[in-house]
């Protein structure tokens, strides 16, 4: 038996109510993003949004009455995974740096957002609207205050390497792969001639969020296995915890 003409109108306007939703709530996270020329911007977090209340609706009607019993939620479950496929596509790494997480953090809070709308959560939609812009507006000159004073008590090293000049390059390579860490930031790397014949010194600085040796130690025994490096050392060269507490 087939429902009303009445009530099929009704529940077609309310899921298109949910995908234009879905869709203005795209839109306002996007907006943010895009202004501040993100690699997922207005289109990505619009599309993110609608796609994901597409399929939630789907899920949720789209298999009513179908033989054996489908479970409405094995769909939508999907869009929590499948979203990390497109936000690892956002994430570069530069060096020692590593670009993007914000935006594909953002991509996911958007999924989110289109799956409340798609199930007609519409109060914790727009609230989780509010939080995702704020947090990438309002927060952003938090994030800054901190990472000043996190910057301003750091530990600088100092890491040379000795070898082979036909090998500079290469060693060049596994000083910076040795020493990629989050909480590790080069700030420079050059070589010069080293008093030895056909051997160059790479000098390596280094700057540490806090002071730790481990990572120095355990680059140097990576580094002295290779056979055309002469020897590997580390010095402190400032450290702003010692200043604190001497002052």
């Amino acid at each position: 038996m087939s429902p009303p003409a009445g009530n099929v109108q009704v529940m077609e306007f309310d899921l298109l109510l949910r995908l234009v939703v879905a869709a203005v709530l795209g839109v306002v996270i996007g907006v943010e993003r895009q202004w501040r020329a993100r690699m997922a911007g207005l289109r990505t977090n619009l599309l993110v949004a609608v796609g994901s209340a597409l399929f939630v609706v789907l899920s949720a009607y789209g298999f009513a009455g179908a033989p054996g019993n489908p479970d409405p939620t094995r769909v939508a479950a999907q869009i929590v995974s499948g979203i990390g496929f497109l936000g690892a596509g956002v994430i570069l790494r530069e060096g020692f740096n590593i670009r993007g997480l914000n935006t594909a953090a953002t991509l996911w809070c958007a999924a989110a957002v289109g799956s409340l709308a798609g199930a007609g959560m519409y109060v914790m939609a727009v609230v989780g609207t509010v939080v995702i812009v704020a947090a990438n507006t309002a927060m952003r000159p938090l994030g800054r205050l901190l990472d000043r004073r996190r910057a301003a008590r750091r530990t600088r090293y100092r890491f040379e390497v000795t070898c082979r000049d036909d090998d500079q390059a290469r060693v060049r390579t596994l000083i910076v792969d040795a020493l990629t860490r989050p909480e590790l930031r080069l700030r420079s790397l050059h070589s010069r001639e080293s008093d030895r014949r056909g051997q160059v010194e790479v000098h390596a600085m280094v700057d540490s969020l806090r002071r730790d040796e481990r990572h120095f130690e355990a680059a140097t025994s990576r580094l002295s296995l290779d056979p055309s490096v002469t020897s590997v050392s580390w010095t402190v060269e400032h450290d702003d915890d010692e200043d604190d507490e001497d002052a």
